[in-house]
This record gives structure tokens, C-alpha cells and sequence, in this order.
């Protein structure tokens, strides 16, 4: 279970209901968190106490309090404590269009490493970071977003994980709205062709640019976010997987722990409730 560190007993987590345009959690991991697996969000955090390890792009980050975390969207990591004291850590999953439109479709912002001790990314975290009994409000969290995109930018000064190309934003997005709008059913890069009336490659190639993974990743990641949804509403893991267009629970299920790095019976355990 990597490192050698077993999952810890008090193990906790806590989402935020308030935010409406990111996820927000925090939570405490006594051992081993997460497995392997990437999603297609910026994951940006701040670890609050002890030593909160994980594997980046080919090394290992030990994060200490006082730094911020920034995980690309799509790259591969992990999670675990990295003493037998735990760590508690802040979260927040933000998609890359709401970067995109902050930024007016530049590529998205790299920061190397995974972590960084810039005091603007500190500051500009501070409000999507504070502690979950302090609920944001809307225009509030639209001001603080725009702020993070602004941030990013500005500290990840031009570096980009790979070279940088001449993007169809207009043409993504549209891709990006058609998905969206099928979540639920099988689409084709056809379909996206004729959408966006540009060829499926370039498409492809602009798609991953702006919003950091393919078109195909973009829609199974938000038929996870429809069944994490129905879940936590109450419904059957069998029922939330048909309802949110995979195939089976067991299809479901495959791809939960591919991204989330647990299974979705033990992400419900960790929010205190019975699968």
C-alpha cells in the first residue's frame, strides 16, 4: 500500500456544501490515503499539520504547513502520511475552464514540482482555503477564483508542461458544452467534428491544452461528479452508476478508484456514512 504505511483508524473527512463552482474538503489521513491516480482538476491545498507526502512527475514531495499545493490536472500521484503522527490538509478541486475563463484561454499554468512556497499563491488561496465552517459565498468564491487563475499565471511564469501551440479556444469549449450537455450517453469524436467544425486531432490536441485532459477523461469525469452526487443524495452505488451513463457498477467503480484513489464504498466511510 505504498511506503509501507497502513491506513490510519482515524481517518476523516469533511466537504464543503457551500461552494458551488469547486470542491472543498479537509480532512485527516492517518497512514496510506490514496493510491495512484490523477483527475482532471487543479487540486490546490495547504497542509495543516504534519507531514502530507505524495508522488509527482517522477519525485517525492514532502509537504510542510506554510507551503501550497498545486497538482496539474491529469498528472499521475499519490497520498500518505509521511510520519506516524498523520497530517490534516485543506483541498480544492478547481476545473480548468474556470482557470481558462480568468485567463482568456491562455494555456493552463504550470507549477513545477507540486508545491510552492510563493506567498501570492499563499495569498490568494487564503479565502478557498479557510476552514469549512466558514461558508463562501458565490461572488465571493467567482472574486477568489479569478484571483487563484491570476496567480497561477503570475507564478508559474510561462512554464507549461509541454510546447506551447496556437489553441482554438472557441471551437474547445464548444466541445467542452457539448459534453456537458451528454454526459449521459455514449459520444463520439464524430460528433464533436461536427460540433465544433474542427478536425477531431487539432480538436484533441486544443482540448488537452485548455483544459488539461482529453475530451474522453472530461466527460467520464463528470459522470463521476453526477454519481458522487446521487450518492451522497442517498441513491444505491448500482442505481448512481446506470443513472450517470456507465455501464455497470462494477464500470464505475473502475474508474472511481482510477481517479480518486479509493473505491466509492470507502470514500462513503470516510464521510461517515454506510454504503
Amino acid at each position: 500500500m505504498g511506503d509501507g504505511v497502513l491506513p490510519g483508524r482515524g481517518d476523516w473527512m469533511r466537504r464543503d456544501a457551500s461552494a458551488q463552482r469547486m470542491e472543498r474538503i479537509e480532512a485527516f489521513i492517518g497512514g496510506h490515503g490514496y493510491d495512484m491516480h490523477r483527475h482532471d482538476t487543479y487540486a490546490i491545498g495547504r497542509t495543516l499539520t504534519g507531514v502530507q507526502r505524495f508522488s509527482y512527475r517522477r519525485g517525492v514531495c514532502n509537504s510542510l504547513p506554510g507551503g501550497t499545493i498545486v497538482l496539474h490536472p491529469d498528472e499521475p500521484h499519490d497520498g500518505q502520511a509521511g510520519t506516524e503522527a498523520g497530517f490534516q490538509y485543506r483541498m480544492i478541486y478547481v476545473e480548468p475552464a474556470h482557470v481558462q475563463r480568468a485567463l482568456g484561454g491562455r494555456p493552463l499554468p504550470f507549477i513545477p514540482g507540486g508545491r510552492s512556497d510563493d506567498p501570492r499563491l499563499f495569498a490568494a488561496t487564503e479565502t478557498l482555503l479557510r476552514a469549512m465552517d466558514s461558508p463562501i459565498d458565490p461572488l465571493e468564491e467567482d472574486d477568489a477564483l479569478y484571483d487563484l487563475a491570476h496567480a497561477l499565471a503570475a507564478v508559474a511564469g510561462g512554464i507549461t508542461p509541454g510546447r506551447r501551440q496556437a489553441l482554438d479556444y472557441r471551437a474547445a469549449e464548444t466541445a467542452r458544452t457539448f459534453l456537458l450537455d451528454n454526459v449521459a450517453r455514449i459520444v463520439t469524436l464524430d460528433e464533436l467534428e461536427a460540433a465544433t467544425g474542427r478536425d477531431r486531432w487539432r480538436l484533441s490536441r486544443d482540448f488537452r491544452g485548455l483544459f488539461g485532459t482529453s475530451p474522453y477523461r472530461y466527460l467520464t469525469m463528470r459522470r463521476l461528479d453526477m454519481a458522487r452526487r446521487l450518492i451522497v443524495a442517498g441513491q444505491t452505488l448500482a442505481d448512481a452508476a446506470a443513472w450517470a451513463g456507465f455501464t455497470d457498477q462494477a464500470h464505475m467503480t473502475r474508474h472511481f478508484a482510477r481517479t480518486f484513489g479509493i473505491t466509492p464504498a470507502r470514500w462513503l466511510r470516510t464521510l461517515g456514512r454506510t454504503p
